[in-house]
């Protein structure tokens, strides 16, 4: 055998020494004569003559002193303006720095010292210690020079050093001046170089932002108020609002009046709106903010002041009351060729499914066809014709709605005359027409929902005859509840965000009258939280409040008396801190509710706020294992979540996460809450995540949590036609096929996918998701709210709260219109919006578009831009429901002198004149590549020309004309 190798044992000798050849030397002079090896010529020559200038600056010589500051004040600049990676200058200066900063402390007073506290500023940058602030020591210290000439990464940590100086000096309540002074100067460099989220950022951390409004030119301003807005949602209040007060000025500034109104609409201040109608002179843009204001639902009134002249006022005014939504609608179902009636029947597609599915689906019962019933109204919403409820004139003799009406049991009746509202939606004058056979009827429920149906037609719509108010008023004080309910609900659903005051002197004795059933109450409630919502109105929440303490112990534990505290929150949706006192109040209620009542008023007050703080708070009281009975204010605080994370996407995704969790950890009444939340917070938008956690949920062991999830399902794909989501509801058509309850919300679920026919979205959010459409918030939460106790409403007999769904029901589409309001087909691009934050220069702001001819319809999270320079739009957003006015630009606006000697000289060169010898030969292909090259170079100066021929700059016109002259040779 070998003997084992030794170890210990080297190839060359002694350990020991082996051992000491590894110990790094200690003698620096050797260490920085390597380092000196490694460097270039041209380094090792800069390196030497910077340590020369650290030596001459130590000289007596006051002159050796000022050339080599100067020298070295030169090399620093010139380097740092071309920065990828330290600058040289300034890592050699680096072993120099605490010689130069203690010859700095010797220095007497002079233009010199500054100088070397310019040059002890920049190389702080890369020297001083963390929390020193050396490099803004040495700034103020300094001379008062330009400061951009040290480069935008000194500027950049100057301005990070400003920040943490001013929040110590304001601690200390020392004198900020200076240091404003120098912020002045940074804001103005980073305006000038594409930066303005620096500016805005420093100018935030100082509290100076009005400083931001001088600084702002025609170039940045809007990359500036981009980014101002959309910082606004991370910022706590007051703050968000004066930024985007601020954001407001900026826009008026420079006359981007749709923008401004867009900001005046979100701070929810009407004089703001009017200064934007005040200041605005023409006629054309009026239109335009009529029809944002429209789209936002907002009641406004025209004054003489914003428009003088009657007939424009008048015109101007029918816009904001949507008179002409219904024609737009259906210019774009004509247009896309779905004006074709369809049947519940086409919805189920039974014959796609197995045998005891579609067998269970022609079963006649009373259940099914007033899920039918709900079904049609919703697929056919707008189109003013049905195969159920409208008679088509070849079978009016037949008198098939009247048949279809009667299929329907006692409150079902009322749910299906309330769906030719529905189907004639904003129709008025025909709506009221086919709806008034029925107040004529025998049946106390046929008339209930003759009247809801008169409330969903006007919905959205203001009309100055008030027809709505003028039917429903009287059936008022009628002795039978459902007629009077039917009365409530109608007038709270049409005059809905109007804060009319006829409406509150008719409800609010209701609420007092102690001979009223508690069903009339609860709808009364939710009627004048619907009508004076985000108003904080004070008479209507004393009404409410003394309504519920006027309840009786048994009453309390009714599912319908939590529609009580959901009236009072719709007063404060929104308004955040407004509804404290209100908040206080309840605190004095009957334990039953009070807790309930408080998250109601909470999730209502904080709603699309995007509150972070609020949002632990409903999730700290969803963490909670309470005994049966003591928990049923943890549905309200799981909508809560959903409604303040639904105002911007990042909130939005975490809420999601945040959701998952609530779902595997929470108790039975947490999780029948978790899939209407989801289906909130992406409503009309189908995100497949989403989308799977809601098909697993609606197979659950649990029913509530199975039929809240079916639910959820019709929400996120409301109006979508989303194929998965339909496949998978006729999937369980068929596996609820036995389960009446589960299989009417499977409907109810397929109604609102196949909405309008696709046509519709319930998304609350538009403008590019900046603006929430209060009512249509309001609409969604009272529906969710039902849904919290589905057995007692939804499937009960107060299945009509489906139809509160019409307040958010808007067409998702972009349709343009000529300056006489007359439909226009435009080309546009379409395509998945990209968010542009803070990016300089003019970046894409849509990727993977289509070009398609307007009316077209827009998913979430699309947006289109013009595809031609005949027209001219009217608003910076192109999105849905937004009509669009084009100017056409026929020809280019030049002056007669100019444009007749472009049209001569583009006859005189295609007169069909014999071509010289030079020309004919110039027309033979060259094989030359180089040459190739130049006539393509033409080619694109051609283009160039005439693209700047049709620009909106008289000056680019001229210089274009000017040159297309000189190349077709009519000189002077």
């Amino acid at each position: 055998m070998e003997p084992e190798p030794n170890n210990n044992a080297s190839g060359s000798g002694n350990p020991k020494e082996e051992a000491t050849l590894k110990v790094p030397s200690k003698d620096p002079k050797k260490k920085d004569d390597k380092k000196d090896e490694d460097l270039s010529e041209e380094d090792l020559a800069l390196k030497q003559q910077l340590e020369l200038y650290v030596e001459r600056v130590q000289d007596a010589d006051q002159g050796l002193q000022k050339v080599a500051l100067e020298s070295m004040r030169q090399e620093i600049r010139t380097s740092t303006s071309s920065m990828t990676s330290v600058p040289k200058p300034l890592k050699f200066l680096r072993p120099h720095y605490g010689t130069l900063k203690s010859f700095y402390e010797t220095m007497p007073d002079s233009d010199l010292k500054k100088l070397l506290a310019d040059i002890l500023s920049v190389l702080a940058l890369t020297m001083s210690a963390e929390g020193d602030r050396e490099s803004l020591k040495y700034r103020l210290l300094g001379s008062e020079g330009d400061i951009g000439s040290w480069g935008h990464e000194y500027v950049r940590n100057l301005a990070g050093e400003i920040a943490q100086e001013y929040a110590k000096r304001v601690n200390e309540e020392a004198s900020v001046d200076d240091l404003i002074e120098l912020v002045e100067q940074i804001v103005a460099f980073h305006m000038k170089h594409n930066a303005e989220p620096e500016a805005v950022d420093l100018l935030m951390e100082v509290e100076f932002l009005d400083l931001l409004v001088k600084h702002v030119d025609s170039t940045n301003y809007k990359r500036t108020c981009l980014y101002l807005t959309s910082s606004a949602r991370y910022l706590p209040g007051p703050d968000d609002m004066s930024v985007l007060d601020i954001a407001y000025t900026i826009y008026t500034k420079f006359e981007e009046y749709p923008s401004a109104l867009q900001i005046a609409l979100y701070l929810d201040n009407m004089q703001h709106v009017k200064q934007v109608f005040t200041s605005c002179p023409d006629l054309l843009r009026k239109k335009q903010f009529c029809y944002i204001l429209a789209r936002q639902g907002t009641s406004f009134e025209l004054d003489e002041e914003m428009c003088g002249d009657d007939d424009e006022r008048e015109a101007l005014q029918e816009i904001i009351n949507n008179t002409k939504l219904s024609e737009g609608y259906l210019t774009l179902a004509r247009d896309i060729e779905v004006m074709e009636p369809k049947s519940p029947e086409d919805i189920y597609k039974a014959h796609l499914l197995d045998g005891r599915a579609s067998a269970g689906a022609s079963v006649d019962s009373a259940r099914q066809n007033l899920a039918a019933t709900f079904v049609n109204a919703f697929v056919n919403a707008g189109f003013g014709q049905d195969k159920l409820m409208t008679v088509p004139s070849e079978a009016s003799s037949g008198g098939s709605s009247g048949n279809w009406l009667f299929k329907n049991k006692e409150h079902g009746k009322a749910s299906a005359a309330a769906s030719l509202g529905m189907i004639l939606l904003w129709d008025v004058d025909a709506g009221l027409a086919q709806i008034d056979k029925y107040f004529h009827s025998n049946d106390n429920h046929v008339i209930a929902g003759a009247l809801l149906g008169v409330g969903v037609v006007n919905c959205g719509i203001k009309n100055d005859c008030d027809p709505a108010l003028a039917l429903l008023a009287d059936y008022l004080d009628k002795e039978d509840a459902s007629i009077r309910i039917g009365a409530i609900t109608g007038l709270g659903l049409a005059y809905a965000g109007t804060q009319n005051e006829q409406i509150r002197d008719k409800l609010t004795p209701i609420l007092g009258d102690p001979k009223a059933a508690l069903d009339v109450i609860a709808f009364t409630a939710i009627a004048l939280g619907l009508v004076y919502v985000g108003s904080c109105n004070e008479d209507v929440a004393q009404a409410i409040i003394f309504a519920l303490m006027d309840r009786s112990e048994s009453d309390l534990g009714e599912p319908l008396t939590r529609l009580l505290p959901l009236g009072l929150g719709l007063l404060y949706l929104g308004k955040q801190d407004s509804v404290e006192a209100t908040a206080e109040v309840s605190k004095t209620f009957n334990e039953k509710i009070r807790k309930y009542c408080d998250m109601t008023l909470l999730s209502c007050a904080y709603a699309g706020t995007g509150n972070v703080l609020k949002v632990q708070h409903f999730l700290g009281q969803c963490a909670q294992h309470l005994e049966k009975g003591g928990e049923t204010f943890q549905g309200p605080a799981v909508l809560g979540i959903a409604m303040v994370a639904m105002a911007e996407e990042l909130g939005l995704d975490m809420a999601i996460r945040s959701l998952e969790h609530l779902l595997q950890y929470g108790e039975q009444n947490i999780r029948k809450a978790v899939p209407l939340a989801l289906g909130l917070l992406c409503i009309s938008n189908p995100k497949v995540h989403v989308m799977d956690t809601l098909s697993r949920l609606s197979h659950d062991a649990d029913t509530e949590v199975a039929m809240a999830a079916v639910i959820s399902l019709g929400l996120i794909g409301a109006g979508t036609n989303n194929a998965r989501i339909a496949g998978m509801l006729r999937n369980l058509s068929s596996y609820y096929y036995k389960e009446a309850s589960l299989l009417f919300c499977v409907r109810i679920a397929q109604g609102f996918v196949h909405m309008g026919k696709g046509l519709l979205t319930l998304a609350p959010y538009h403008s590019e998701r900046f603006l929430l459409s209060p009512t249509a918030l309001a609409g969604l939460v009272v529906l969710l709210h039902a849904c919290l106790d589905m057995k007692a409403i939804i499937l009960g007999k107060y299945h009509y709260v489906l139809y509160f769904v019409v307040l958010a029901m808007q067409p998702r589409m972009l349709l343009t219109v000529d300056e006489n309001l007359k439909p226009l087909s435009v080309p546009v691009r379409v395509g998945q919006a990209v968010d542009v934050v803070g990016q300089a220069g003019r970046p894409k702001t849509i990727t993977g578009f289509q070009t398609h001819s307007t009316p077209v319809l827009l998913a979430a999270g699309d947006r289109a831009e013009l595809a031609t320079e005949k027209y001219i739009p009217l608003s910076p957003i192109l999105e849905e429901n937004h009509l669009q006015f084009g100017i056409q630009i026929s020809a280019p606006v030049l002056s007669p002198v100019l444009r007749f000697r472009v049209l001569a000289s583009v006859i005189y060169y295609g007169a069909g004149t014999k071509p010289s010898k030079e020309e004919a030969t110039s027309k033979v292909p060259s094989k030359d590549p180089k040459k190739k090259d130049d006539k393509k170079d033409k080619d694109l100066q051609s283009e160039l020309y005439v693209q700047r021929v049709h620009d909106v700059d008289q000056g680019l016109q001229k210089v274009a004309l000017e040159s297309m002259r000189c190349k077709l040779g009519l000189w002077n």
